[in-house]
This record gives structure tokens, C-alpha cells and sequence, in this order.
């Protein structure tokens, strides 16, 4: 996702006369600048029960299985990230995750999520991307996170897998990984680099790494059942407009 062009500043309202300016609230769908860092942000609606959903091309598309689960589990999504990237990999027009937040590639949520989601890993396991590679850069990225957001929960999903007895190979140990990392962190995880196998989805790949729509329907399901086990859903739903559309259309790359 190339980054976001600059936006003019909030307007402030003309005072009548006798009367102090008084700033107008900004407008949903406008940016302002995060007085912390410098960075523009998204004005969202109702920020305080939306998840940021950061992710590759498995959550990218509108109804991509995380973000199935997230909108089932009461939240409204908020997506940051591009077919083709992880903790590590590139995809050319936008950096990897700790890159692409540095960089100003995504267009950061202003205010408080409710939830913050980061889901990725297996263009890492198809680039090669060493353990530590991995590691280091996923505890950046939580670590600037909680920096930007402090106070908000933040969960892990791991790298969509066969089992490592069925194929799963480099995919399965990157999502055991990304358990331990999110372990060490204390955030909770969610495990799938064996539900391809475990629960006969393979048949429901549209090819090698994604899933069909009645595979990322049976996944999303499955992982709204995981958030709610780990205490992560909403005790209310969310109004309509449940998906917020940040990114470009999903690409080919996982």
C-alpha cells in the first residue's frame, strides 16, 4: 500500500465575535495528526469498538477469514497490511509489518481500539526468513504497538498450515514461532498451523495457501469460537458497516 498522501490539518471553527475559537471535531473518513509522533491517523467511527486487524492477503480480502471472526466476535475491522507481506517480507510497494509502521506505509487508527489483531507469518516461511529474523521483528512490532496504543489488548493468529505431519513444514514451525513470541509477551494466541488438516479444510483451498469462500466461512467461524474462548469478543455487537475497508483489494500473495 503506498503511503498516504498528506492531508490538511483540522479546521477550527471562526469564533463570533466576544467568543473563543472552539476546534470542530473531525470528520469520520478525514485524518488528523497524532500529536506524539508527527503521523496522520484515520478518523474511524466508533474507534472504541474497533479491532486493528493487521495481516497479508488471508485477512486483506473483505471477507477474509480474520476478519469473518472479528466482525462475528462484535467488532468492527480495521485492516492495516498487503497481500504479500509479514514480519519479515516485502512486497514491493509497501514494507514489511515494523517497516510499514515506521514508514507511514499504513494509515494508523486514531484514538483507542478495542482490539488489536496481528495475524501473518507465512510469506515469512515461502521467503526464507530465519527465526530470529522473525522473532525480533514480531517484538517490535508489539512493543511499538503497546507504544502507540497503551491500554489495548492485543491478540495473535498464527500462520494458516497443514500439520507437520501432513505437509505443513515451514508454515507449522513459523506459527509455533509466533505462539512463543506471543507467549513471552503474555498476548494471547491462537494457533493455526495445523487447521487445514485438523479440521479437513484442505479441500476448501483455492490453491496452495488460500482458502475458497466456503473455506474462509468455515475458518472464520472457527476462529470467532477461539476469540470467545480466550475472552476476546465484545459483549455487544456492532452496529451495521461492521467492515471497515482500509487497503487496497486483496492480492494473490498470502
Amino acid at each position: 500500500m503506498p503511503a498516504p498522501s498528506p492531508a490538511a490539518p483540522a479546521v477550527q471553527a471562526a469564533a463570533a465575535p466576544g467568543h473563543a475559537a472552539a476546534a470542530e471535531a473531525p470528520a469520520t473518513g478525514s485524518r488528523v495528526r497524532n500529536p506524539a509522533n508527527g503521523r496522520l491517523e484515520a478518523v474511524v467511527p466508533d474507534i472504541s469498538r474497533t479491532a486493528l486487524l493487521i495481516g497479508d492477503s488471508q485477512s486483506e480480502p473483505l471477507d477474509g477469514w480474520p476478519r469473518q471472526a472479528l466482525t462475528a466476535a462484535g467488532y468492527k475491522v480495521y485492516f492495516c497490511g498487503r497481500g504479500g507481506t509479514g514480519f519479515v517480507s516485502a512486497n514491493g510497494s509497501t514494507g514489511n509489518y515494523i517497516e510499514a509502521l515506521r514508514d507511514g506505509d499504513w494509515l494508523l487508527p486514531s484514538g483507542t481500539p478495542a482490539l488489536i489483531v496481528i495475524q501473518g507469518g507465512g510469506n515469512d516461511a515461502a521467503s526464507g526468513a530465519t527465526d530470529r529474523q522473525i522473532t525480533t521483528n514480531a517484538e517490535s512490532l508489539i512493543g511499538e504497538l503497546q507504544a502507540r496504543y497503551p491500554g489495548t489488548r492485543m491478540a495473535m493468529i498464527g500462520t494458516l498450515a497443514r500439520s507437520k505431519d501432513d505437509g505443513g513444514g515451514r508454515r507449522t514451525d513459523v506459527d509455533t514461532l509466533l505462539g512463543s513470541v506471543a507467549a513471552e509477551r503474555g498476548l494471547p494466541f491462537v494457533s493455526v498451523g495445523d487447521w487445514l488438516t485438523r479440521y479437513g479444510l484442505a479441500k476448501d483451498l483455492a490453491d496452495a495457501v488460500h482458502m475458497n469462500p466456503s473455506g474462509r466461512r468455515a475458518l472464520g467461524s472457527l476462529l470467532e469460537q477461539r476469540l470467545r474462548d480466550l475472552g476476546l469478543e465484545r459483549t455487544q455487537a456492532p452496529d451495521t458497516g461492521a467492515v471497515l475497508a482500509a487497503g487496497a483489494p486483496g492480492e494473490s500473495q498470502d
